[in-house]
């Protein structure tokens, strides 16, 4: 049973991932929904618990919420964040954040003028198990000083509707630079990129994209929805190398398997929360209950994500 006091929070869009997002927000706080269709949010409503349905996102903002959860297509995501700043709520926003450089400049400066408002990515791979697992590896210093990470989901995916209009790398493989990052920790120097089997006038379907961090260390993701897979992308393997040992994982985060002269073995990060939606929801609730909480997914992880995801696409 949720608190008198929980946190009231608006979902905004209800479409597939706000179903995921409703899930596992309903036992921490009291939902409220809006979507373009009225009917949509009242079945959401009904699903979840819900205390009230919004006619507009602008009525919905004008409400007595804490916080919006913004799951609409990417193209409005810009917009309404910067709506919902301007009307003092806390905000997760589904990834990607935003579409182009002009966007993220245009958040930066209105997050930066509300530091004191809860900003969260919805990008769900920095509260994934796996990632913590292999920070708990690199940080054992198990295979020793880090060298390279390269990471590999290909699979085939239809797109239609507004997904038909940003490029996989954008869309899906963003998930897989955050994972990146959250190993690195920092940004790369620079940034390459190779978009194979592209065609012209039309969103990439395939990447491989290499970033250098100096030092020696350096990335590599191929990611692509146009190359076929038996196991539909389950089973594939990425790799970390270190100066004395290596990491093999499987991509989705099923186990992890560490080969070191200090400690070998098989590792299974944990399937009760796989993708990492719940620890992402508990991290939304408390950064609202709490403002100066820093969030694990927020402006500045989303922020040099993008900018990596930006710079292979001037590579077209």
């Amino acid at each position: 049973m949720r608190k008198a006091s929980s946190k009231k929070i608006c979902i905004v869009g209800c479409g597939a991932i706000a179903r995921i997002h409703a899930k596992h927000l309903r036992e921490k706080a009291e939902l409220h929904f809006v979507s373009r269709r009225r009917e949509s949010a009242e079945a959401f409503c009904s699903d979840f618990g819900g205390t009230t349905v919004y006619d507009h996102y602008e009525q919905a903002l004008q409400a007595e919420i804490d916080g919006v959860v913004i799951c609409t297509p990417p193209g409005r995501h810009a917009d309404q964040a910067l709506v919902a700043l301007q009307h003092e709520k806390g905000v997760l926003v589904e990834k990607p954040l935003c579409v182009n450089e002009e966007a993220l400049a245009e958040i930066a400066q209105a997050v930066a003028d509300r530091p004191n408002l809860p900003f969260l990515v919805a990008e769900n791979y920095y509260y994934k198990p796996l990632l913590k697992q292999l920070q708990w590896i690199l940080e054992q210093e198990f295979i020793g000083p880090l060298q390279s990470v390269q990471v590999r989901k290909c699979f085939t995916q239809t797109t239609d509707g507004w997904k038909s209009q940003y490029g996989a790398l954008l869309e899906g493989g963003i998930h897989f630079i955050a994972l990146i990052s959250g190993l690195v920790g920092r940004t790369p120097l620079s940034v390459s990129a190779r978009f194979p089997r592209r065609i012209d006038g039309e969103s990439e379907r395939h990447s491989q994209v290499h970033m250098d961090y100096g030092d020696g260390l350096n990335a590599t993701l191929h990611y692509a929805w146009n190359v076929p897979s038996i196991t539909k992308g389950v089973f594939q393997h990425s790799r970390i190398d270190g100066e004395t040992g290596h990491v093999l994982f499987e991509s989705n985060g099923l186990y992890v398997r560490l080969a070191s002269p200090k400690r070998s073995g098989l590792f299974f990060p944990g399937l009760r929360d796989l993708m990492g939606y719940d620890a992402q929801a508990r991290d939304f609730v408390a950064c609202i209950t709490d403002p100066t909480r820093m969030p694990r997914s927020g402006f500045a992880q989303a922020q040099r994500d993008l900018n990596i995801v930006f710079k292979a696409y001037k590579e077209f």
